[in-house]
């Protein structure tokens, strides 16, 4: 491809950042974010988590180890657009089947290339992540590109007029469209409902490595199906969106909780189990997104390096143990298990007297780290000596 080509990015504030077009060429309105990852780029884009979101990669050169058919983490790629810095040239990998630019363009993810996004970065980290676009091709009015302030200020009045990311309540839009299984290499020792509200593909995989029958199925899936395929575990996937729109998939969790089954939710899942529980919900100001991201585990005092892509936190109690404020306390007392070394906010919830647990980033991650693995082994362990329900296995 040609890059002759302008393209700009647009912030709700008037800040414009000038490249050439990358990907497909056009117009993707969203909320720019930025991931600090080092590796990974296929997997970042095809996370159903960052639907609805443009990223900015702050690692400096993308597209060195080009696309495959293994690492892509869903269906399609789910970034709205994407913006680099340097792209290679060309890919160059034992694995590569192709080139990251053109997977781009036949995904329709518009992006844009050459762009300081080191001064992007420090901008959002500063002024907070804000509603964006990504302006190229016939989306590029004559002059924008040039710095003429009329066109600019067009393009920005076009990113206030688009939608935000707070109540926005996304997970229908990315779940499977219908129930599927995964089932282990030897005979299965549990069975596993995974609600998916945007899962990776990497999740089910590595519950499956560990003996369980996963059967992925569907947001808005009601209880009484759920209870049919006779679990001995539940679990909620991450997924795009305000986890306080998601008022449908809490009320579903507390009839999983109140019905005993053994929990472990990740990413928007720990928010879902947050506000199950009681707890409030809030927006980062620019969010935890990358491969590189320090958690403490309190119970052993152990520092994760964790996978994280996440906009909302739980607000709970960080010290001691509360008791969940729901109907009275009736799922009783909860601590905080992990905390976000950076900035303090809580990464996972543990209940002491329900069989529940969850964390904020993702132990599954494909692309490393896997410092958090045994998060798996902890819901294998609380299905076979907590509250099992005693589903036919084999």
């Amino acid at each position: 491809m040609t890059h002759t080509e302008r393209a700009v990015v647009v912030l709700e504030d008037g800040s414009v950042y000038s490249g050439g077009a990358y990907g497909a060429r056009g117009r993707a309105l969203g909320e720019i974010v930025f991931s600090t990852g080092m590796t990974g780029y296929q997997e970042t884009f095809t996370d159903p988590s960052y639907h609805g979101q443009i990223i900015v990669m702050t690692a400096p050169h993308i597209g060195n180890t080009g696309v495959n058919e293994e690492d892509a983490e869903s269906r399609r790629y789910w970034a709205r657009g994407v913006v680099i810095r340097d792209p290679a040239r060309r890919a160059s990998n034992w694995r590569s089947n192709g080139e990251l630019e053109d997977a781009l363009a036949e995904q329709g993810v518009v992006g844009v290339r050459d762009v300081d996004t080191r001064a992007l970065t420090r901008h959002l980290r500063q002024a907070g992540v804000m509603r964006a676009g990504v302006f190229s091709g016939s989306a590029l009015p004559s002059g924008a590109a040039e710095g003429g302030a009329a066109a600019r200020e067009a393009l920005a009045d076009i990113v206030r007029g688009s939608a935000g990311m707070v109540g926005a309540n996304l997970s229908g839009d990315v779940t499977t469209p219908e129930r599927y299984t995964i089932e282990p290499d030897g005979p299965a020792v549990a069975t596993v409902v995974a609600v998916d509200l945007g899962i990776k593909s990497r999740t089910p995989e590595r519950l499956a490595e560990r003996g369980a029958r996963v059967v992925v199925v569907p947001a808005g899936t009601a209880f009484a199906q759920i209870e049919a395929i006779g679990p001995d575990g539940v679990f909620f996937s991450n997924g795009p969106g305000d986890p306080a729109a998601a008022t449908r998939e809490v009320d579903l969790l507390r009839l999983v909780l109140d019905a005993g089954y053994p929990f472990f939710g990740i990413c928007f899942g720990n928010q879902i189990l947050g506000r199950a529980l009681g707890y409030g919900t809030y927006k980062l100001d620019y969010g935890h997104r990358g491969i590189n991201q320090p958690v403490l585990d309190r119970a052993t005092g152990r520092i994760e390096i964790t996978a994280h892509n996440h906009g909302f936190a739980v607000d709970a109690p960080v010290e001691g143990t509360s008791v969940a404020p729901f109907d009275g306390g009736r799922y009783g007392r909860v601590r905080v298990s992990h905390v976000g070394l950076n900035d303090g906010v809580v990464e996972g919830l543990a209940c002491l007297d329900i069989p529940a647990f969850s964390v904020q980033y993702h132990p599954e991650a494909a692309a490393g780290p896997h410092d958090a693995s045994y998060l798996f082994d902890r819901f294998m362990s609380l299905m076979r000596d907590g509250a099992l329900h005693g589903s036919e296995v084999g």
